[in-house]
This record gives C-alpha cells, sequence and structure tokens, in this order.
C-alpha cells in the first residue's frame, strides 16, 4: 500500500509538472528575437527589394497597422493566458497548429514522419548501450587493477573525450569513402536507400542496419564511459560489504555470492536509466542526427530552434517532457523490481 501511495503521488504530480514546464517555455518563447512577425517583416524586405539600402526604405513603409495584422495572424495580439490556453487545449498541445518553415503541415504531421527513425535509431543505441557496458563493467570490476581494467578504461576514456561530431566525422572518412583511399562500407547519410519501398522483408532491415551502424555506435561511444564505471564501481561497492563476507565465510563460492547477491543490488543505480528509453526515441541526439543527416525528431528539433518554428518546437517539447516525466515513474518502478526491500517513507 505504502509504494502503491507513492506511484499514485508520482502520477498526480505528472499534470501539474507539465504545465509548469509548458508555461515556463511557452512564456519564454514569447521575447526570444526574431519570431515569426519579425521573419515575415523580412520576408517582405526581401520580395520587395533586393538591394540592403532599399530594404531600409521599404522597412520604414511597414506600417503599425500591417505590424498589428502579422501579430493577429501569428496570434501575438490576444494575451498570454489566452494564447496558452489555446495551444493547450484548442491546438492539443499545438499538435493542430501549422508549422511555420512547413507550409501546409501541422506539427504532428511533422513529428509523425520523424517518429520510426528516432524509434529505431534510440531504442536500438539505448540497448546496446545497456548490452555492451553492463557486461564490461562487471568483468572490470572482477579484474580490478589488472591488465584488462587498465586497457579497457583506456579505451573508454578514449572513446568518452572525442566529442560525438568528431567521432561521427572520422567514421564517415574512414568508412564511408567520403576521403579516396579509405574504405566504403557504410552509406554516408540518410535512413535508407533509394527505392527501399522496393526491397524485401530482410532487404529493408540490412539497408536500414547499414544506414543505422555508425550513428548508432557514435550514440553507445557518448553512454559508454558513464554507464561503465557505473556498474564496476557499483559492483565492487557490493563485492566489499559484510553480507559477501558473510556468504563466503558460510563456504559459499565467490561466483555464488557475485551472481546470487551482490549483481542485482549492483544494478539499483543502473536502474536510474531505464526510464529514458520513453525520451531517446524522441530527443534522441541532435549533433549525430545532423552529422549524419538522419531525419529524425533530434534534427527536426534542432530546425525547429534555428528557423524560429514554435509550433513545432513546443510540440516535441511537450511529448519529450510527457515521456520524461513517465520515465521516471519508471525507473522507480525498476528500483522495486530490482530490490523489493526498497520502501518510500516520507522523512
Amino acid at each position: 500500500m505504502e509504494r502503491m501511495a507513492y506511484f499514485i503521488r508520482r502520477i498526480l504530480l505528472v499534470g501539474p509538472t507539465f504545465i509548469g514546464i509548458t508555461v515556463l517555455c511557452f512564456g519564454l518563447i514569447q521575447f526570444v528575437p526574431g519570431g515569426p512577425v519579425e521573419q515575415a517583416i523580412m520576408l517582405m524586405k526581401g520580395i520587395g527589394t533586393g538591394e540592403g539600402a532599399q530594404g531600409a526604405g521599404f522597412q520604414a513603409s511597414v506600417s503599425e497597422e500591417q505590424r498589428k495584422a502579422l501579430e493577429a495572424h501569428f496570434g501575438f495580439d490576444r494575451p498570454f493566458h489566452e494564447r496558452y490556453w489555446k495551444w493547450l487545449v484548442k491546438d492539443r498541445l499545438g499538435m493542430r497548429m501549422e508549422s511555420y518553415k512547413y507550409p501546409n503541415k501541422t506539427t504532428w504531421q511533422l513529428i509523425a514522419q520523424r517518429f520510426r527513425v528516432s524509434l529505431v535509431f534510440g531504442i536500438t543505441g539505448f540497448i546496446l548501450s545497456y548490452l555492451v557496458c553492463i557486461p564490461l563493467g562487471i568483468h572490470k570490476a572482477l579484474r580490478h587493477q589488472k591488465v584488462f581494467d587498465v586497457v579497457s578504461s583506456i579505451v573508454v576514456f578514449t572513446g568518452y573525450a572525442i566529442p560525438p561530431f568528431a567521432f561521427g566525422m572520422v567514421l564517415k572518412m574512414l568508412f564511408c569513402g567520403t576521403v579516396e583511399g579509405f574504405w566504403d562500407f557504410f552509406p554516408v547519410t540518410g535512413f535508407h536507400s533509394e527505392g527501399f519501398e522496393h526491397f524485401t522483408l530482410w532487404g529493408k532491415a540490412a539497408d536500414i542496419a547499414r544506414h543505422m551502424a555508425l550513428p548508432v555506435l557514435c550514440y553507445v561511444i557518448g553512454n559508454f564511459a558513464v554507464l561503465t564505471l557505473l556498474m564496476k564501481n557499483s559492483l565492487l561497492e557490493q563485492i566489499g560489504k559484510d553480507y559477501i563476507r558473510t556468504v563466503l565465510a558460510k563456504g559459499g563460492s565467490f561466483s555464488r555470492a557475485v551472481w546470487g547477491h551482490a549483481f542485482r543490488n549492483a544494478l539499483i543505480p543502473i536502474a536510474t536509466g531505464f526510464g529514458s528509453i520513453l525520451t531517446v526515441m524522441f530527443a534522441g541526439s541532435v549533433i549525430i542526427e545532423q552529422v549524419f543527416e538522419i531525419p529524425g525528431m533530434g534534427r527536426l528539433s534542432l530546425e525547429a530552434i534555428v528557423g524560429r518554428d514554435y509550433p513545432v518546437f513546443m510540440g516535441i517539447l511537450s511529448l519529450t517532457s510527457i515521456f520524461g516525466l513517465i520515465g521516471n515513474i519508471l525507473s522507480d518502478f525498476a528500483y522495486v523490481l530490482i530490490d523489493p526491500r526498497i520502501h518510500f517513507r516520507k522523512n
């Protein structure tokens, strides 16, 4: 009952927390320079003139009535609370709003186009990160301060020190044939090849795998050091505790002490990242998607920020916020599954 009450409270807090996040961000973007009204005026200048000096004269000809008409068109003539309520309820978190950058396309249509790409990219990278880092962290803990531990630490920290965009460019140079004399194993950009719809099922899977191999490797490298060392240090801490010495003193083998007792408790810190699986499919990695020109949610969010496409930016933000809040609850639930002794009593 205690745990159930805790999870109910957490679920009930999702709504107010989401409102707080979106109100703050919705308010901030109203004051960011270069918004849709300013961009519309600049577009009018570009259409009306070709020279900078003449453009300055055209700027003076834009009357206050014309500016107010533009503000009314984009909804900036209404009070803040009315604009937010319209975005939240009538436009359904902005999903029904038309994109400023992509005419005749709503926010939801743009997100739906990119969702599948980010889903494959995010979940694949997330799963591979844990499948690689947890076993590596365990082996490093069991071989602490030995040759394997030292060599693997050098490799882990070297990979972690390289920025993702630089690592991605190096991979493209080595394996995508962008530089003469190197291998041409993988496609340079994109998520699938031309004529993808005509491929067989296995052909489609193989084509996507070839396109995603290098970007996913960049994603895994970015999480490599943190997860590996977190697993190693957590397991080392558990091995050094009294209950492990008790198991050994009673005649239990070291293998049984590690895998039967220490391993499960060592997974508790790792569980903090389980809930992020709900956000990686939306957020992805902006830099990696930009380097490999992957049409995912991360790249869409960057385009929305740079282009001041407020409806798309707020739509992505709202979905990411909801899934992030739910992901935090999922992480707490993972704690309970790993160690039923955990309680959530108030101090």
